[in-house]
């Protein structure tokens, strides 16, 4: 039976991943502090006997069990969680990230580093190919998240040259799907619960900043193809993301308030520090090494998500 390690699994993405593995017939290790992450996500893992929940913190996780693969997603994504923290989120991404990468050496496991967009900064190229080098204020308010990130990738791949490591880096952009928490700050979840509490929807700036969305479960293809790819096919980062999804955040915003029923009105308040202009993959190397492409529309995610939200918040349909 085939093996893997999933740190931050409690979180929105981990929980969907370890569902993947165990619908693939993987015994699956699930590692996770629940410091961002929720048990609740679990739930349906916790029913299978080839899932074990390790309830550790990542900076500090004693023996970690001998795995082929190990996927790290451990750490705070949205902006008000890993700005609370900033010095947990710097540390799970620099020794959290060499406490796996030393497994992986003692275990010769392959790794998928969950990396993320964020590394592109507010960029000055658009698309965004993995070859750009970024924009990026290396001490502003997002800077525990982004250098974080750019950090955990250079000791991984200075771990494959002088360990001999398999490590494949994803460059994650937005992601949204059910699970996300419903205090995640980021703007679709944001959308969602204010529009469903028939509040105002709250869009920085004019709106005119753009983003590119990514339905989970076409994100959770990407990072299984990541692992799977034969050695040596994955040779640098790929970035993993819709760019057919890529939206103003005043057009989401429209498109929410309709999905939710429409009750809310749109208010404008200040841009945050660092946030970027605009964000859209290229996926060159993603459809050449992976065959990957993401399928799902931005509508129909977006409706599966709020039917899901709106279940958790017990609003009727």
């Amino acid at each position: 039976m085939e093996t893997a390690l999933v740190t931050g699994a409690g979180g929105f993405l981990g929980s969907h991943l370890v569902d993947r593995l165990l619908a693939d017939g993987y015994e699956v290790w699930g590692l996770d502090n629940f410091s961002t992450g929720s048990p609740r996500n679990l739930t349906s893992a916790r029913s299978h006997r080839t899932f074990h929940l390790l309830r550790r913190d990542l900076i500090r996780p004693g023996t970690l069990p001998k795995t082929r693969t190990i996927y790290h997603l451990a750490s705070p994504a949205s902006p008000p969680r890993y700005q609370a923290d900033p010095v947990g989120t710097l540390l799970v991404n620099s020794l959290g990230t060499l406490a796996v990468l030393r497994q992986a050496a003692r275990a010769q496991a392959r790794v998928v580093l969950a990396s993320t967009s964020e590394v592109y900064g507010d960029p000055e190229v658009h698309p965004q190919p993995e070859t750009y080098w970024g924009h990026v204020n290396p001490i502003g308010p997002r800077s525990c998240y982004d250098e974080g990130k750019r950090f955990a990738e250079a000791l991984s791949v200075a771990f494959g040259r002088t360990e001999g490591v398999d490590v494949r880096i994803a460059r994650i952009f937005n992601t949204y799907g059910p699970r996300m928490a419903l205090d995640d700050g980021r703007v679709v979840s944001n959308f969602i619960v204010q529009g469903l509490r028939g509040k105002p929807l709250t869009v920085q700036g004019r709106g005119d900043q753009t983003r590119s969305f990514c339905y989970v479960s076409d994100l959770v293809e990407g990072l299984r193809r990541m692992a799977d790819a034969p050695p040596r096919r994955v040779r640098g980062p790929v970035n993993l993301g819709n760019p057919r999804g890529e939206r103003t955040v005043a057009e989401l915003a429209e498109l929410i308030c309709k999905l939710t029923g429409g009750r809310s009105e749109i208010r404008h308040i200040p841009r945050a520090t660092d946030d970027p202009e605009h964000r859209r993959p290229d996926l060159r190397r993603a459809r050449s090494w992976l065959g990957w492409e993401p399928r799902v529309p931005l509508a129909q995610g977006l409706e599966q998500t709020v039917r899901e939200f709106r279940e958790r918040l017990g609003n009727a349909p």
